[in-house]
């Protein structure tokens, strides 16, 4: 498979106490333009994005894409996969704040695949999945799999 890359473009304007600034998808233009600030990523978002939204959109994403093939790859492709991820950034202490967990909480209506199949293939996910990688670099990733 040939290299994969992908751009984002990030305008900032101000200090960060009481700056803003946008984000968008520069090599697709699937969105442009969510609005993100310093107020809003450690307080009430108020409709703003976060860097940390955002990598829980990607790093779900992924996994996701990685689980429907895994069961597909196991002769069990999904009707439907849900998967939420929450990851959470804490003030480590010398570090400032610091990405220390994601975790993946996945359910499926998969016809054919029982619970033991389902969880093994979540785990194989995971493992295959380069957003747990790069996460689990300096943080830890946590999955939880079951049917619906």
């Amino acid at each position: 498979m040939p290299r994969i890359v992908r751009e984002a473009g990030i305008t900032w304007e101000g200090n960060l106490a009481r700056g803003a600034g946008t984000i968008s998808a520069a090599s697709s233009g699937a969105f442009g333009a969510l609005p993100y600030s310093a107020a809003t990523r450690i307080g009430v978002p108020e409709g703003k994005t976060s860097p940390e939204e955002l990598l829980a959109a990607a790093h779900g994403g992924c996994f996701t894409m990685s689980l429907a093939s895994e069961l597909t790859k196991a002769g069990t492709p999904p009707e439907r996969l849900d998967v939420r991820c929450v990851v959470t950034m804490d003030e480590v202490e010398g570090k400032g704040h610091q990405i220390v967990h994601s975790s993946l909480e996945a359910r499926g209506v998969v016809p054919g695949c029982d619970d033991a199949a389902f969880a093994q293939a979540a785990e194989a996910a995971d493992a295959g999945c380069p957003f747990s990688a790069l996460i689990r670099a300096s943080a830890t990733v946590a999955v939880s799999a079951s049917l619906a």
